[in-house]
């Protein structure tokens, strides 16, 4: 296979704590192979590279804690990777140190994303965070220091215990920290997690909220001058944007379906008519990849239909119209009719081409109404 992805994810799974609420792909600790898992990681990227375009938009390394990564390995990691227009590191604020921010400004990362989660103690304790509102603050200024004008900040909401206060009071600490991008996520905890069975029944009940938890997220940001591009993604914009397009680069290309490659442990690639999944055994993927041979992994076949409904489910988390010619067999044409009576969404048109877009109230609704459109 041959292909020109133009998005390159980079998975760094060691962390050095398991939060209750996480089913990502980690592994603890682990410091002494840290240097090993990065010899793997360059030799799948060497394996994969006839799949990237020769210039590449974005990279992304995720977690796990990337910045848990030695940062010697670290650094020889970025140092090899191929350039890109956006490098985005995802970092937990305990691990920030002014030493690891210049480090990550001098090997070429443009962007940082803090996973501050909360400021208030009391529930960075349930979600076992282990950063403090005054470390979160902290390394975020560290980051600035560094010289990083473009800087992410994760806030969720839904945490148990959690009131409309304890929101608007997040909220309130992050815009004072002036980032240009804030991804604010609903809490979920994912079956067969610690999180799920310590939490199960309160989580029940939080559900009802979440709707007035998710307008009140809307409403504070764009009065703040964010720009609301995508479901729960948020980026300065106009003048206090200084010009530039702060929406996350790298993330735009999922949500508009466009192929990327991943490479490492559990990484996923959507390469033209297939979506492939790296295994998640740490051991068996080190050792493949010793022998320069790809590891294991899970290939599901992606039709035309499959990728055309992906686009709309996707497509229209964003404020960017969505081109009907691009998903229109993945559309119910009466759904579509009774939507724009009850204004949910709204026919518009692009460069002369039809397009589709959920109104505000749509919008809020989200996937419920995306799921109705499907046919």
């Amino acid at each position: 296979m041959s292909a020109h992805a133009r998005h390159l994810y980079v998975h760094l799974p060691f962390c050095a704590h398991r939060c209750g609420y996480c089913d990502f792909v980690t592994a603890i600790g682990r410091r002494g192979e840290h240097g090993t898992y990065v010899d793997a990681l360059l030799a799948e990227l060497r394996l994969e590279s006839h799949l990237l375009a020769p210039e590449l938009d974005t990279i992304f390394l995720g977690g796990g804690t990337p910045t848990f990564t030695e940062p010697a390995q670290l650094e020889r990691l970025l140092a090899a990777l191929p350039p890109a227009a956006e490098v985005t590191v995802e970092a937990n604020p305990e691990t920030m140190t002014a030493e690891l921010a210049r480090l990550l400004r001098r090997t070429g990362v443009t962007r940082v994303s803090l996973g501050a989660q909360s400021f208030q103690p009391a529930l960075l304790n349930v979600l076992e965070r282990r950063a403090g509102p005054d470390v979160v603050r902290r390394a975020f200024y560290r980051v600035r220091d560094a010289k990083f004008d473009n800087i992410s900040l994760d806030l969720l909401y839904g945490i148990p215990g959690q009131s409309p206060a304890d929101l608007q009071r997040d909220l309130s600490e992050a815009l004072a920290l002036g980032p240009e991008h804030l991804s604010c996520y609903e809490l979920e905890a994912k079956p067969g997690t610690r999180f799920t069975h310590a939490h199960g029944a309160e989580l029940s009940r939080q559900a009802e909220s979440m709707e007035t938890y998710f307008e009140h997220v809307v409403e504070r940001l764009t009065a703040a001058g964010y720009r609301w591009y995508e479901t729960a993604n948020f980026c300065l914009q106009g003048e206090r944007a200084g010009g530039r397009d702060l929406r996350a680069r790298h993330n735009l290309g999922y949500w508009l379906g466009r192929d990327y490659l991943g490479i490492g442990l559990g990484a996923v690639s959507t390469i033209e008519s297939e979506r492939r999944r790296n295994t998640p055994r740490l051991a068996e993927y080190v050792a493949a990849l010793g022998r320069a041979t790809t590891p294991s992994r899970d290939v599901e076949a992606l039709p035309d239909e499959v990728r055309s409904r992906e686009r709309l489910m996707l497509g229209l988390r964003l404020d960017d119209p969505l081109l009907l010619e691009t998903v229109a067999s993945a559309i119910d044409e009466e759904a579509l009719a009774r939507l724009e009576r009850l204004g949910l969404l709204r026919r518009t048109g692009v460069n002369g081409s039809q397009a589709l877009a959920l109104t505000t109230r749509g919008r809020h609704l989200g996937g419920s109404v995306t799921a109705e459109l499907m046919a």
